[in-house]
């Protein structure tokens, strides 16, 4: 399809849908604070403070849209300050909590604002006043109007760390007419594995630009927890709140709704055979831990908030708080954000959430590489590449379905050498990501200016 009669369509349903999700996002602003601000940025309008900061300096622009692109971008960030320390970089994140967390990191050499929304007038204005020197989309994330006005101007636009699963692609290729012309502008790709290559050449991007430089996410990734001390803090918790010492932690990562009540069940019935055995969940969405502990509540858990209300309602309304007497026991749920990482330090077993209950499956690299043996339910799409890498290794314990967690984990618990040896595995199979992000800086300094 013609790249005019691509863009003549995207910018007549782009306005259809800002409409339709203005007021979603309103309720949003006005609950999580900062609305002002960011609608402001988001249609090009900065304060003179801001616009100071990189005004005039053609900074490289950097784009991450949500918490998990912010934490690798700020890898990458740290990798381009080694090669080069006064480069000015300006961070846009889409999310409120990415904001948020970009922001601790803002300094003289680092501007974070919101994303600007797409509309052809709104990016004319941004890049005007910004004048970046180059364009860097995290992962998949490719906005049409920017990346065109971009092109135009001579500005090289970069995707970094672009994954693509299996069913993404497929997803993709069934709009191919519609992406191919917009992925075609892009002047360079980085991907995480060689398989990544063909998938993104055939939604139209020459295989020549497309460089593998291994994966940003699990470059390093078990050092940055350890680095900040956090997992001290976590454990003091685990005291304060009545852990014995001698408890052997079971990490259930990155859980979607439904898998919590899954596990905890596993994990009460193991303790029959394992009576040491504490677990500790760490939901994907941390708002869901008052939610959380109701369903708990009613399966007879006593279940302890990291950030816990007095009291909270349950699903049915009545109002519920945590109950010592509980007959199954407590259960600790961290219903924080930025602490995942953290708690891997402290596992002895760690199970990745989104894999039983939902589709996808969530990051299984970051407990490994904290030397920590890692099971993973039949939904892993989202991180195909690296399972099969893993099982081809045994650096990992895949199960076909939640009937069969119990036996497996037993195994685990009943040895451990069995366990650490895995985790050796699964980490001598990851050291292939070794500086990805040192890669990844070296690339997008190295593209210059097309003009």
């Amino acid at each position: 399809m013609p790249r005019t009669v691509v863009y003549l369509i995207y910018n007549l349903l782009l306005p259809v849908f800002l409409v339709i999700g203005l007021p979603s996002f309103l309720l949003k602003g006005l609950r999580r604070g900062g609305l002002a601000r960011n609608f402001r940025q988001r249609f090009g309008n900065f304060s003179p403070d801001t616009l100071a900061r990189f005004r005039g300096k053609k900074p490289l622009w950097i784009h991450a849209v949500s918490v998990g692109e912010i934490f690798l971008a700020l890898k990458i960030i740290d990798a381009i300050r080694q090669a080069d320390p006064g480069q000015h970089i300006v961070l846009s994140t889409t999310t409120a909590t990415g904001y948020r967390i970009a922001a601790e990191k803002e300094c003289d050499t680092l501007t974070v604002i919101h994303n600007p929304v797409d509309l052809p007038f709104v990016t004319a204005r941004v890049i005007r006043l910004m004048d970046p020197s180059r364009l860097v989309l995290i992962e998949a994330e490719i906005w049409p109007n920017l990346v065109a006005q971009l092109k135009r101007r001579g500005t090289p636009v970069l995707l970094i760390n672009a994954r693509l699963s299996p069913r993404s692609e497929r997803r993709y290729l069934k709009c191919k007419a519609f992406i191919a012309p917009i992925f075609s502008l892009l002047d360079g790709v980085t991907v995480p594995f060689e398989v990544d290559q063909a998938r993104w050449a055939g939604l139209g991007i020459p295989r020549e630009r497309i460089l593998v430089t291994g994966s940003v996410k699990f470059d390093n990734a078990a050092t940055g927890a350890s680095a900040t001390g956090l997992h001290q803090s976590l454990a003091q918790w685990l005291t304060d709140t009545g852990m014995p010492e001698d408890r052997r932690l079971l990490i259930a990562g990155s859980t979607h709704d439904g898998e919590e009540k899954m596990i905890a069940l596993v994990a009460y019935r193991l303790c029959i055979e394992a009576p040491e055995l504490a677990l500790v969940i760490v939901p994907r969405h941390a708002e869901r831990g008052a939610a959380i502990a109701s369903q708990l509540s009613e399966l007879g858990f006593d279940p302890i908030l990291r950030v816990a209300p007095k009291r909270v309602e349950s699903d049915t309304g009545e109002s519920w708080a945590a109950s010592a007497d509980a007959p199954r026991g407590p259960v600790w749920i961290a219903n924080t954000t930025g602490e995942l990482r953290a708690w891997f330090h402290l596992a002895e077993l760690v199970v990745i959430g989104k894999s039983f209950c939902s589709e996808g499956g969530q990051n299984p690299v970051e407990p490994i590489l904290c030397g920590k043996p890692v099971v993973v339910g039949p939904h892993m799409e989202n991180f195909s590449d690296v399972v099969t890498d893993l099982l081809a290794v045994e650096g990992i314990a895949q199960v076909s379905s939640e009937d069969a967690l119990p036996t497996t984990l037993l195994t685990l618990l009943r040895n451990r050498d069995l366990g650490l040896e895995m985790a050796r595995s699964g980490a001598a199979a990851m050291a292939r990501h070794e500086g990805a992000a040192a890669r990844n800086a070296a690339f997008l300094l190295a593209v210059k200016s097309l003009d």
